[in-house]
């Protein structure tokens, strides 16, 4: 009686000449960032309503008005940029011809959180 032998699985096929093998650090370190710094900034910026408690909603100064527009618009609208960046970054082709443009969105997609952070800890007196 002869022994079956097992079925050998084919084999790997050998990586491609221009493939990223670092492809996914770039969205994988943008996306453990905004893992922090977008709560932190939806915290905060959501926060930054009670500078007017001093001054009233009614008599506060132009430019504490400016930085609380800005702060809303940027959660609100910039979190879309966010959101498209980062997922951008994820989704390139992984070949070295997309690196550049995928570190590129990685840091795009950080910038409306840091933006938020930076408003709030310069909010200017009421």
């Amino acid at each position: 009686m002869s022994t079956p032998h097992p079925i050998a699985p084919p084999p790997l096929p050998a990586p491609a000449a221009d493939e990223d093998r670092l492809a996914w650090v770039a969205p994988a370190v943008a996306s453990a960032l905004l893992l922090v710094l977008g709560p932190a900034a939806l915290l905060l910026g959501g926060l930054s309503a009670m500078a007017t408690d001093s001054c009233g909603p009614d008599d506060c100064s132009q430019a504490l008005d400016t930085a609380l527009s800005l702060i809303y618009g940027t959660l609100s609208y910039g979190s879309l940029l966010t959101l498209g960046a980062c997922l951008t970054s994820w989704v390139l082709p992984r070949t070295r011809r997309w690196s550049a443009l995928r570190t590129s969105l990685a840091v795009v997609s950080l910038l409306p959180p840091l933006f938020v952070l930076l408003l709030v800890f310069s909010l200017p007196e009421g």
